[in-house]
């Protein structure tokens, strides 16, 4: 792909919106599993443009958000040790642990750094021997590979004073978790593109079958969601449910095998427990055999940390696609981007952030028949 601009022109959101409108008979709700697609979701008004037939409902595919309350628990204990330099992502500095986040062991003297890549915090292991390194390895199959890559690495090097807090999580256990909860509306998917990039479709098409469900796989521009939507409606509309990729720039349906042999290599499944959501079998993977030297959790022995959400937050049922954000009583008032209760309001990806941040401040889903009239909105301009 050379340019972004075509993947945002409001010409042809127009003519595959009206596609929509001429397809859609009756009420379809779709789940877009990645955070990043709800935020362009929100950001350009997708949502408000669609006919009132198709709902999106958003899922919990934000890394920041599913990482659980006692793993970040974890990370400031980690972090708060004189001897330690902590490694992480901008984004999770601001999670909220039980009393405090990363920021605030960084202002007590942790030696707490932003790094931009696994490998950064590789290197500060390599130039300071002295101390331990810790990378907060986070995030879906994405952002796996490169997290695999440097303990690969760490082990080939022989540097033993690096290692791993981690908390990955793989997204087709949550899709059927999701598919199986009491309650469930969700009638059909927007998979994540780039974790086929890396991971490819083969595990959709029985998830597919099994549940009945359309799972099209789907990009980050509006064109992109678009396209992901009208494909969406046009297998329920027909009565059908099968993997399509509507990403083919960047997915094929083997992903991507060096990723694959690497993660195969570091990582082993295994169970997981998704902030707001609770446990969900086979749903992460943590450091194979070989690798548990580098295990974080084990060396610095924070295995028995336990931890209780407040009651006030309702990021929980957000993640599930139970309720908007806007229907949660802290939003926008005890819980902001400044002062956050819950994950979902800190992360880039959350959807209460995206709320926040593109000024969806009022009530909760728009009642049938009340969206904005078309004609006053610009598509994805």
């Amino acid at each position: 792909m050379k340019y972004i601009d075509e993947f945002n022109d409001p010409a042809l959101a127009r003519r595959l919106l009206d596609e929509i409108r001429a397809t859609v008979t009756r009420p379809w709700a779709l789940m877009e599993v990645c955070g990043g697609q709800t935020h362009s979701i929100i950001r350009h008004g997708i949502d408000q443009l669609l006919p009132e037939e198709v709902e999106l409902i958003h899922g919990p595919g934000c890394p920041v958000c599913v990482t659980p309350l006692d793993v970040i628990d974890k990370a400031l204990a980690v972090a708060a040790r004189p001897d330690v330099i902590f490694c992480s992502f901008g984004d999770m500095l601001r999670v909220p642990g039980t009393d405090r986040d990363l920021f605030r062991v960084k202002g007590e003297g942790g030696d707490v750094r932003v790094v931009y890549s696994p490998l950064d915090a590789l290197e500060l292991a390599r130039k300071h021997p002295e101390k331990q390194v810790v990378f907060f390895a986070i995030g879906f199959e994405t952002t796996a590979p490169a997290n695999a890559m440097a303990v690969h690495q760490a082990r080939r090097l022989g540097l033993d004073n690096f290692s791993l807090l981690v908390s990955h999580v793989r997204v087709p256990p949550a899709v059927e978790a999701i598919m199986t909860a009491p309650g469930c509306r969700v009638q059909g998917f927007l998979a994540a593109g780039h974790v086929c990039s890396v991971m490819g479709t083969a595990e959709y098409p029985e998830l597919a079958e099994r549940f009945r469900v359309p799972m099209v796989v789907t990009g980050f521009e509006p064109l992109d969601i678009l396209e992901g939507i009208r494909r969406a409606v046009h297998q329920l509309e027909r009565g059908e449910h099968r993997v399509e990729n509507a990403y083919p720039r960047a997915v094929r349906e083997e992903g991507n095998p060096a990723a694959l042999r690497m993660i195969e290599d570091v990582f082993e499944v295994t169970d997981r427990n998704w902030r707001g959501i609770g446990p969900i079998p086979a749903s992460g993977w943590r450091l194979a055999e070989a690798y548990r030297a580098y295990d974080a959790e084990h060396r610095f022995d924070v295995t028995g940390i336990r931890t209780e959400e407040p009651a006030v937050c309702r990021a929980g049922e957000v993640l599930q696609g139970l309720i908007k954000p806007t229907e949660c009583e802290a939003f926008g008032t005890a819980c902001t981007p400044r002062t956050p209760l819950g994950a979902t309001m800190v992360s880039s990806e959350g959807a209460c952030a995206a709320y926040y941040l593109y000024r969806r401040m009022e009530g909760g889903p728009a009642p049938r028949g009340s969206r904005v009239p078309r004609k006053e909105m610009n598509p994805v301009g």
